[in-house]
Formats: C-alpha cells, sequence, structure tokens
C-alpha cells in the first residue's frame, strides 16, 4: 500500500471545494473592502454552506470529492455488477447471504463495521475465505457520523480500517459512509489512508422496507452491466414472515442477475487494485 503519507500530500479538494474556498476569501475580502454591504457577503457565505451540506447528504454526490457509483466501463463491457452488503457482519444473517452467493458462483463486497468484525472474527475471516471483499464501513457505524469534525471521523475511518486488518490481515481499500452521507472532512482522511469513497448505482432500502417485491423491484429497476448494488446483511428489516428482507430478496436477484447475462464481482476486483487513489477524478 502506498505510504500514507505522500497520499495526503497528493490530496487535492474537488473543484467544487476550491471554488467554495475561493468564495470565503472574496466573502472576507468583501466584508474588509465594503463593509456597508457585510449582510451581503455573510449572506454569500451561508449559501455555500448550505450548498455544502446538500452535497453531503446526496450520497452519489462527487461535489465534495470522487466517489466511486458505478463499476469502471471495462468491468460494464463484461457483464460485471457489483452486490454490495453493508453494517455486517451478522451471525445470524451473514452466513445465508454467504451460502446463497456460493451456490450461485457469485462474488460480494462486504462495507463491514470494525466493531462487529471484532466481535464476529471468525465470520469476518470466512467471508474473506470464500472469495469476497471486506471494505470499511466506519469503527461503530454511528449515525451522526456526517455531523463529525475532521478528528473524530479519522478515528472512525482509521478503527474500521485498523480492526479489519488485523482481523483477516487484508487492509480495505474502499470505504462507504454511514447512509452514504459526509461532510468535506472525509475526502482529506480517506487519502490519509488511501481509501477510496464507494456509494452505489441503486438501493433497495431493505433496511426500511419489509416489502421484499418492492426492495427487490428498486433494485433491478434500470439495472445494467457497471451497477454498484446495495443491500444489507446488518440491520435487515423482516418481511411479515419475520424473514431477513435480504434473504427473501437475494435468492431472486441472483437469478435475475444470471437471467440477463450479469455476474457479481467484488468491487476491488473490478476497480484496479494496483493503482493508487484517483483524487482527482472528476465528476461523471
Amino acid at each position: 500500500m502506498p505510504d500514507a503519507r505522500s497520499l495526503f500530500t497528493a490530496w487535492r479538494p474537488s473543484p467544487f471545494l476550491r471554488f467554495s474556498a475561493g468564495l470565503h476569501v472574496l466573502a472576507a475580502a468583501g466584508a474588509l473592502l465594503a463593509p456597508a454591504h457585510w449582510a451581503w457577503w455573510l449572506g454569500l457565505i451561508v449559501a455555500d454552506h448550505l450548498v455544502l451540506a446538500t452535497a453531503g447528504l446526496w450520497p452519489r454526490s462527487r461535489l465534495l470529492g470522487p466517489n466511486l457509483t458505478r463499476l469502471p466501463p471495462a468491468a460494464a463491457a463484461r457483464g460485471e455488477v457489483a452486490l454490495t452488503f453493508d453494517d455486517g457482519p451478522d451471525p445470524a444473517v451473514t452466513p445465508q447471504v454467504l451460502a446463497l452467493l456460493e451456490a450461485a458462483g457469485a462474488r460480494a463486497t462486504f462495507f463491514c463495521v470494525g466493531e462487529q468484525v471484532r466481535r464476529h472474527a471468525a465470520l469476518a475471516r470466512e467471508i474473506v475465505r470464500r472469495g469476497h471483499r471486506i471494505e470499511n464501513h466506519t469503527a461503530s457505524h454511528p449515525l451522526l457520523f456526517a455531523a463529525y469534525g475532521r478528528r473524530r471521523m479519522a478515528e472512525q475511518v482509521e478503527g474500521g480500517q485498523r480492526a479489519i486488518a488485523e482481523v483477516t490481515g487484508r487492509a480495505p481499500r474502499f470505504f462507504r459512509a454511514v447512509a452514504g452521507l459526509r461532510n468535506p472532512w472525509l475526502d482529506p482522511v480517506l487519502a490519509r489512508q488511501g481509501l477510496r469513497l464507494a456509494a452505489w448505482t441503486r438501493r433497495g432500502y431493505d433496511t426500511r422496507s419489509s416489502d421484499a417485491d418492492a426492495v427487490l423491484a428498486r433494485l433491478t429497476r434500470r439495472l445494467a452491466a457497471g451497477d454498484v448494488l446495495l443491500l444489507h446483511d446488518g440491520h435487515a428489516a423482516r418481511t411479515p414472515a419475520g424473514q431477513p428482507v435480504v434473504l427473501a430478496v437475494l435468492p431472486r436477484l441472483l437469478a435475475l442477475l444470471r437471467a440477463r447475462g450479469l455476474r457479481s464481482v467484488a468491487l476491488a476486483d473490478a476497480v484496479d487494485e494496483g493503482a493508487a487513489p484517483r483524487w482527482r477524478e472528476q465528476a461523471a
């Protein structure tokens, strides 16, 4: 893995963050040179912060920095998609997910919580043993992650990274924020750890919905090669019969992928893992 210090040095703010910084400088200069118009300059800053906050609440946004929402064109050309599972591992659900994936010959990416990986270390190692990838989904999955400052955000990212590396012997290359929400502090924190932010193309809302049909419809509407699909083996909602929704959806989803000639692969297998994170990647 590249040296963390060199990665941090190589980090460059996104064009939008550079523009935002420029607005702050402009407003400060304006307040000094034309203090009578202070309300206008203050309004400019407030508007800028509202846009920053909105960008952080849009999981697929690239305004705050690079964000993987689809597989590279080469992977799409091969008919690949990426099934991703968040919030685990969960001993009541994850082993069944693994069995379904193995029966279908599919590979997946598990964005795991560091505390859960330590708590269920044998299960985490089994995920890796079966050919899947474990990536970083924070140390403890705090619901207010997007409101954290740089220090607390770094603690969550670094804690998740350390737990997964120590238990599985492999450091994650990707990070997914809690609920996909973040703020401008996250991009430099990820750069320091050599991580890439990964969101998704479409999600099923399987932590909220107990309707397996509705979850499957959300995941498969306009489904295409290159898509990144989000499901949950942790915090899974239950169907009226008490079954985790992911277990009701996954067999049908895997069958549909097979029928459409699509193959699920791990993110790290679809993206060039040997290259340094592309911090200057532009919005698509």
